[in-house]
């Protein structure tokens, strides 16, 4: 039987329950902080034996420190094995993210179709928040009126930070005083059935599963505790983070199998789009610097992509 490729993360609030028995769980790898550089070569070293390769998600608000140290152990390790794959998801997004290669990781693709499928099952994330305030937003673009209006009492608003920014004020209703949402004022959403995954800080409000989810017309809502880096990406604490994503795995499948696979040219992993997951080189080798005026060129041959580079 083959091994599924290891899934990674840096942080447990990455790891959602997994949707049925057969979705393996992820790996919490353990920051700088919490076990030395000895220890992570050997917890690294451990899951490359136990199964072959190795696909590390790396968010973008994730700490210097942290993506050092796994930018230390593959280079240590002298090893083509280990995938870093960036995220540009708020937290609630990147989890539903994992999940979903942890999903696909059971299936027959290759390493380097799981590693490189995650830029792909990114785009159909509908990641956002309800907010107390934006004034110390700044993943999304806010204007200085929205600014002005973070200062009123009981201000709320509707955010989507991924795949398209989109923000609105939500304004109270006369009757009860809690907030309603209609027209331009609700996030675009998904085109596709997706579940709704939520996640509660300091704000109370049930807008996110009595206004949002019945809009979206999602198959079904669950709510998960609040990712501890949640509050710091979003600027606040009184926040409803929520996240649309596909859950059916036969559709992930499809979806992936659906993308014409291609070879590396660097390190020779397959691979799906444009990019590869484990080394980071480009489909197409980037077209040759013209020679300088009046010169000669320097060489035939084009720089090797870093292998060091998400």
């Amino acid at each position: 039987m083959r091994v599924p490729t290891a899934i990674a993360v840096t942080t447990a609030d990455l790891v959602l329950p997994a949707p049925d028995r057969h979705t393996p769980g992820a790996t919490v790898l353990r920051p700088p902080g919490q076990l030395d550089l000895d220890g992570a070569l050997a917890e690294t070293t451990a899951l490359l034996e136990a199964h072959g390769h190795l696909v590390v998600v790396v968010p973008t608000w994730l700490p210097a420190a942290a993506v050092r140290r796994l930018h230390t152990v593959r280079a240590i390790l002298e090893t083509d094995r280990i995938a870093l794959v960036e995220a540009d998801l708020p937290p609630l997004g990147a989890a539903l993210l994992v999940r979903q290669l942890r999903q696909i990781s059971v299936c027959e693709f290759s390493p380097g179709v799981v590693a490189s499928a995650a830029r792909l099952l990114s785009h159909y994330i509908h990641a956002g928040a309800l907010l107390g305030s934006v004034a110390k937003l700044d993943r999304v673009p806010v204007g200085l009126k929205a600014h002005a209006r973070s200062w009123s009492p009981g201000a709320q608003f509707a955010v989507l930070a991924h795949p398209t920014p989109h923000l609105a004020r939500l304004t109270p209703t006369a009757s009860s005083g809690a907030h309603a949402g209609g027209g331009s004022v609700l996030p675009p959403g998904p085109g596709f059935v997706t579940h709704l995954t939520f996640a509660r800080g300091r704000l109370a409000s049930d807008w996110v599963t009595a206004e949002l989810a019945p809009a979206w017309q999602v198959a079904g809502v669950m709510e998960n505790p609040l990712p501890a880096d949640s509050a710091a990406w979003w600027g606040t604490a009184k926040l409803v983070e929520f996240a649309a994503a596909i859950p059916d795995p036969s559709v992930l499948y499809q979806l992936v199998a659906s993308v014409r696979r291609e070879e590396c040219r660097w390190c020779g992993m397959e691979l799906i789009g444009d990019r590869c997951g484990f080394c980071a080189a480009p489909l197409t080798a980037p077209p040759p610097a013209p020679p300088p005026a009046g010169g000669h060129s320097a060489g035939g041959h084009s720089a090797a992509p870093s292998r060091s580079r998400l």
